[in-house]
């Protein structure tokens, strides 16, 4: 047999607990859909326990104490939630501008210790490099850039003559050799 819901003694009186109203309307609203009450978790063999006849709605009555509530509740949204004030002196517990930040000044020194990137003899490049694609085949710029030490541009002049730069594919934007170059084994691509 269904379970029929009531209203408490303390709802009926219209009596407001801390501050919230308690007297609720209940209206019967007719379900044309077809609801099922069932028990038990998912991954368990689930159990009818009885049919929806009837979908009730628990609504506030529109008391004075309600309508007290809602008003409350409006003031305070409609407060701001940031304000402005005007202050006798200076705060000086904040803040100061700086002309360089500790991390600035990090960066600086280091580039500074590193120093300009000078070019190095080509066949000495080449050898830093052919000495790094036997360790991997597939590098980044930047990799290639702090291996070798040198500038960008000049290293992209001499990988232009040995290299192949990878537009595409699942080694996108690296570099790898010719294979007129390549000392490793040529392994069978699935591309």
């Amino acid at each position: 047999m269904p379970a029929v819901c009531g209203v408490t003694e303390v709802g009926r009186r219209g009596t407001t607990r801390n501050g919230f109203p308690c007297a609720f309307r209940w209206l019967g609203v007719p379900d044309g859909s077809s609801a099922a009450l069932r028990r038990g978790p998912s991954s368990e063999k689930l159990s009818l326990e009885g049919i929806v006849v009837q979908r009730a709605e628990c609504r506030p009555a529109a008391n004075e104490n309600y309508m007290k509530l809602k008003r409350l509740q409006i003031e305070e949204s409609s407060k701001p939630v940031s304000w402005t004030m005007q202050l006798d002196k200076a705060v000086t517990t904040n803040y100061k501008p700086v002309a360089n930040h500790q991390y600035n000044i990090e960066y600086d020194k280091k580039k500074k210790e590193d120093g300009k990137r000078a070019r190095a003899e080509k066949q000495q490049v080449l050898d830093m490099l052919f000495s790094a694609f036997e360790k991997h085949q597939y590098y980044n710029i930047k990799d290639l850039v702090d291996i070798t030490k040198q500038p960008v541009i000049y290293l992209k002049e001499i990988l232009r003559e040995i290299g192949i730069y990878n537009f595409k594919g699942p080694h996108k934007s690296t570099w790898e050799l010719k294979p007129e170059y390549r000392h490793y084994q040529n392994e069978d691509k699935s591309d």
